[in-house]
């Protein structure tokens, strides 16, 4: 009798940093149908411009895109002097003059965007030692990418009865942990989109999520197109194939 009962007091021991454990566990943010999923999805050209006027307006004051150049947003469907008109207004240090000042210039179409701050430490110090990282590939560094950036983006509340948020932190029930130093970064109506469309948080979160995944898979669209003309190239070779193999054993029984 006392082997079970110690038995069990072991159990319970070992089980109760396994219950604490599971309880700071983040749920799986909801699924979206994106319309890039499966093989003939495509991006939606006004929901990534409107995406990218979220980056512009909102995330750029904190994060960086450093792989990607302003001569890509003609994929997204802006014109060649609308490229030309964004990238010059970022300013770019352009080296130095003939007496070794250093200088400033307009951005050009062959520059990568511009980041927030100069480098780390002056991100960390802008952030209370918290680091934004860079947004050119973070739809492809996190598991479920497009999914769980969304549900970050909409994770944001108030915390469970008995929970304690450390200062300078926030809640979020989609975010491992569930505290992070980002504060909310989209409210509704925070910017006016030039199309119309009503910037809600729903809105603006699938719009930006459609643009960073474009951002972090650019060729997305062309190598679906190869795979399914590979897939139709094998299924006529299979025809063909099959026809002249009947052909020449036709008189073998």
């Amino acid at each position: 009798m006392m082997r079970a009962l110690s038995l069990a007091l072991v159990l319970a021991a070992l089980a109760g940093p396994a219950f604490a454990q599971h309880e700071h566990e983040a749920p799986t943010p909801p699924k979206v149908n994106w319309s890039f999923d499966g093989p003939f999805g495509t991006f939606d050209r006004p929901s990534l411009q409107r995406g990218y006027q979220i980056y512009k307006e909102v995330c750029s004051n904190c994060h960086s895109m450093k792989l990607v150049y302003y001569r890509d947003l003609r994929a997204i469907g802006l014109s060649e002097e609308q490229v030309k008109a964004v990238a010059a207004e970022a300013t770019i240090s352009g080296g130095t003059d003939d007496s070794g000042e250093p200088v400033d210039r307009p951005g050009l179409p062959s520059d990568h965007f511009k980041s927030p701050f100069a480098n780390d430490k002056a991100a960390r110090a802008a952030n209370g030692g918290a680091l934004p990282p860079d947004l050119s590939l973070i739809i492809k560094a996190r598991a479920d990418g497009a999914n769980y950036v969304h549900g970050l983006l909409n994770g944001y509340e108030d915390p469970p009865e008995g929970v304690t948020v450390p200062d300078g932190q926030y809640y979020n029930k989609y975010f491992p942990g569930h505290f992070l130093a980002m504060p909310p970064p989209l409210r509704d109506d925070q910017v006016e989109y030039t199309d119309g469309t009503k910037a809600t948080l729903e809105q603006m979160s699938q719009d930006v999520v459609t643009f960073l995944s474009w951002a972090s898979n650019p060729e997305m669209e062309a190598r679906k197109r190869m795979g399914i003309k590979a897939v139709l190239f094998l299924c006529l070779l299979t025809g063909l194939t099959y026809t002249v193999k009947k052909k020449i054993w036709k008189d073998v029984h």
